[in-house]
């Protein structure tokens, strides 16, 4: 896997702060909308497969300031102010993986989780699915993702069993989510 180098998130950008129901309510700068107990704010998750047989993996970057060095999904992050979900997830997963494939939103969820008195997420996130070949070069970003990874879905079912810690909690919650409600939905759309 190659790396990329240009960098790609700031302290200062504005994320779009939203109520339970997705409706912007103004703007924060990225650390303001982390910081406490975190304020609630728009974030995507995307899980990128190899047809169903793996699914890319990231370490998040010993840089982060939430949850360094944890194990997640394979790219997170916000829309920016002025920008929608669309726009957004492609930007991030060329910035940090060097990919440009076709994505499907899956679901929404909100939710809170605190990283000791460092600060908190409280997104209401959106899921998203993706298929990458085979053949597709990943071009990690180092102040993002120290380490990524290809795991089959019951390999990670496993480790998540038992070594929860090793992992981020959106994680946690997106995967059990997509495992008991949504496979088959993310079979047809990762294989069309």
């Amino acid at each position: 896997m190659e790396a990329l180098t240009e960098p790609v998130s700031f302290e200062d950008e504005a994320l779009i702060l939203v109520d339970s129901h997705d409706h912007p309510i103004g703007s924060a700068s990225k650390l303001d909308a982390h910081q406490g107990r975190g304020t609630l704010h728009r974030a995507f998750s995307i899980f990128l497969f190899d047809g169903l047989d793996r699914v890319l993996l990231q370490q998040r970057s010993d840089e982060k300031a939430l949850w360094p060095g944890f194990w997640s999904n394979s790219c997170c992050s916000h829309p920016r102010l002025g920008e929608d979900y669309r726009h957004a997830t492609r930007r991030r997963l060329f910035e940090e993986l060097g990919v440009k494939t076709p994505l499907f939103r899956l679901y929404q969820f909100e939710y809170h989780a605190q990283f000791n008195e460092r600060g908190a997420e409280h997104e209401l996130c959106t899921v998203f699915v993706g298929n990458v070949p085979t053949d597709q070069v990943i071009k990690t970003h180092p102040a993002e993702i120290a380490d990524a990874r290809w795991i089959d879905p019951e390999a990670l079912d496993s480790e998540l069993a038992n070594n929860p810690n090793d992992f981020t909690p959106w994680l946690k919650l997106e995967w059990q989510t997509m495992r008991s409600q949504y496979w088959s939905a993310i079979d047809y759309l990762v294989n069309q």
